[in-house]
This record gives C-alpha cells, sequence and structure tokens, in this order.
C-alpha cells in the first residue's frame, strides 16, 4: 500500500499517535519466516512456500527502519520469525538496534523471542551485543508430546537454551506456551512449576488463528477463564495492578514472589491499550497481528532516493489505519493470508 501523505500536525520525530490515541512504542521486527521446528498449530512439516530471499531485509534496511522508528519514539525493539537465532547475522543485528537512542536520548531495548534451540550457543555474544530480554517458546515438557507437536525430536536443546538464559542473569525470563484442548492442557500447572524452578515467569497464550493451513478451531482453545481454574487448583492467584500496554494479565502464585501470565488475545481482547506495531522479515508494516493490511516498506527503502522521512511516512500511515480492535470474535472476521511465521511473533 503506498504511503498517504501525512498529517499536517505530524513531522518526523512526532510521537506515533493512532486515530483513536494510542502512543505506539513497541516494534516488533521479523527476522525470517523459517524456523527449526514444525508446530502443528503453526506451519505444515511440508510444501512451505517461504519468502523469496531477495526480499528479506538486510542488516543495514533493519537498522535503518529502526532508527527511524527510535526517532518516532519507539522505545523497544523486539525480534521475532519465525525463529530468529536462524538469521546468520542475528548478533550484528542486535548490536546495531541496541546501539540506538530513544525519542528521549535514551538507551532503546532490544528483547527477542527464540524457541530456545540455538540460544545456548548465541547467548553469551547476544548479551555483548545489547539483549536485554528474552522469551523462549515451550509447549510441553513432555518428550513424547514435545516431538509430536513440533514434529521435531529437539526437547534437550530447548530446556539446554532455557538453562542458558536462567544461567545468564538476564531478567525477567519469560517462558511461552500456547494452551491447547486435549493437547497440553493436562500441563498447565507443570509448566508453571518448571518455569518456577528456572527462575522465569510462564505465561499461557490463548491459541489464535494465525495458523498457516487456517484450521484454527475455538471449540480446542483452551481459555483464560479455564486456565486460571487449573492455576487455582494449586496456588492462591492475585492479579497484578498496572498492566499498561502489556500483552499479558499477570497474577500471583500464593503470595509471590513467582508470578504467571496469559496472553487472553481471543476472550478478553486488550486492544484498547495495544502500543505494538509489526514488521514483518520481507518489509511490510503491519498495525496488528491480525490486520488484512499491510504498509510496503521495500519500494520506499530500495529506491534510488530513499529517504528517511519516507520511511517515517509509511511508518505513520499504518499507524493511522489502525483499527480500534481485530475483531476475532466479530462474526465478519477474516484470519489473515499470513501464518503467524511470515507475520512474526
Amino acid at each position: 500500500m503506498p504511503a498517504a501523505p501525512a498529517s499536517a500536525q505530524e513531522r518526523p520525530g512526532d510521537p506515533l499517535v493512532d486515530t483513536h490515541g494510542r502512543v505506539h512504542r513497541d516494534l516488533r521486527i521479523s527476522l525470517t519466516d523459517r524456523c527449526s521446528l514444525r508446530c502443528t498449530y503453526c506451519m505444515p512439516d511440508q510444501g512451505n512456500e517461504w519468502l523469496a530471499r531477495s526480499s528479506i531485509l538486510t542488516t543495514d534496511e533493519i537498522a535503518r527502519v529502526a532508527g527511524v522508528a527510535a526517532a518516532a519514539g519507539v522505545t523497544t525493539f523486539r525480534l521475532t520469525g519465525g525463529e530468529p537465532l536462524l538469521r546468520p547475522d542475528i548478533v550484528d543485528v542486535v548490536s546495531r538496534i541496541a546501539a540506538l537512542r530513544d525519542a528521549s536520548g535514551d538507551p532503546v531495548h532490544v528483547a527477542m523471542t527464540t524457541n530456545g534451540i540455538r540460544l545456548g550457543e548465541f547467548l553469551p555474544d547476544l548479551i555483548d551485543a545489547g539483549l536485554a530480554r528474552v522469551n523462549i517458546s515451550l509447549d510441553t515438557i513432555r518428550r513424547d508430546r514435545f516431538r509430536e507437536l513440533t514434529r521435531r525430536d529437539r526437547l534437550d536443546d530447548v530446556l539446554d537454551g532455557i538453562a542458558a538464559a536462567r544461567d545468564s542473569g538476564l531478567r525477567p525470563l519469560k517462558i511461552n506456551a500456547v494452551a491447547m484442548r486435549d493437547v497440553n492442557d493436562d500441563e498447565i500447572v507443570d509448566l508453571v512449576e518448571f518455569a518456577i524452578s528456572q527462575d522465569a515467569q510462564m505465561r499461557f497464550i490463548e491459541q489464535m488463528p494465525l495458523d498457516a493451513g487456517h484450521t484454527w478451531d475455538r471449540g480446542r482453545m483452551v481459555t483464560r477463564a479455564e486456565i486460571l481454574d487449573a492455576l487455582s487448583t494449586r496456588w492462591a492467584l492475585a492479579e497484578v495492578p498496572g498492566r499498561g500496554g502489556a500483552p499479558a494479565e499477570r497474577w500471583t502464585l500464593d503470595g509471590g514472589p513467582h508470578t504467571v501470565g496469559v496472553i487472553a488475545s481471543v476472550t478478553a481482547p486488550f486492544c484498547g491499550d495495544c502500543d505494538r506495531m509489526r514488521l514483518t522479515a520481507d518489509g511490510q508494516f503491519r498495525n496488528c497481528l491480525f490486520s488484512t493490511t499491510e504498509y510496503d516498506l521495500l519500494p520506499i527503502l530500495r529506491a534510488d532516493e530513499a529517504s528517511d522521512d519516507g520511511i517515517d511516512g509509511l511508518l505513520r500511515t499504518c499507524v493511522r489505519g489502525k483499527l480500534p480492535g481485530h475483531a476475532i470474535n466479530d462474526p465478519s472476521f477474516l484470519q489473515p493470508t499470513r501464518g503467524m511465521n511470515a507475520i512474526g511473533g
């Protein structure tokens, strides 16, 4: 989608405010659509159509876009995929972004979401490069179930990555699990106990309609209420106030210090406080995880006379196009054509 003229009131360096008054401070950058796992709720085992390599943003392009976003008030950059650790220049990407300053002159915050498989290998260099925080995906701690769910026998590698993150001192350390009926809903308590043993916060995510095969079934989704009911059989829960724009609601366990989070995008949407934008690996701005509209940055980035003002203008156009909410619960809702691996987690 071409960039629309910027509002007369907006100039490069102004905050990124949408038409509903939400100020955007978080940009999630997907580095690749490829992944070392094939989770059944995300992508098929075979026959995936990968993004063209020529369309994947280079390190220089990513750093340039991040610099424009930081000048516009973005303070947090989360690197996602696919699996971001499959990107051979991952340490350089982190270093280039971590060197940026936000609009207030403070260093930006760089985080990453990963499946953890190569984390032990890269983590020391990533920390030296400026990585501040990491989220690791783990839907089950049962070996047979992990192999069935991910179609890969890599549980030991993930556990090694979690252990490396635990020992690194990066905090808060978060472990994410998609809760699925008759798949891992009997492990909700076990997963939290495992996370506690790793000095991590467990976060459960309601399964969302973002699979590449478009096979999402609301009936197989474990709801926020069901997750909390399961947790309540083991701990006394007390909600943590001050959520702000964070996607997860949090509860203390037996008064703390440990907490658990729930991201209930389907049954308890938090769109009214959303401050996130996304950039796909092939240079598309997205203003919502569930958006069916993308804003193509490549023609601007790769033009003979590319300008930061052009990048800023498209980012602002994308922000202004953001709807009040994702409308998952509306009968007219359409699932995005891209799967989660191509959008970026």
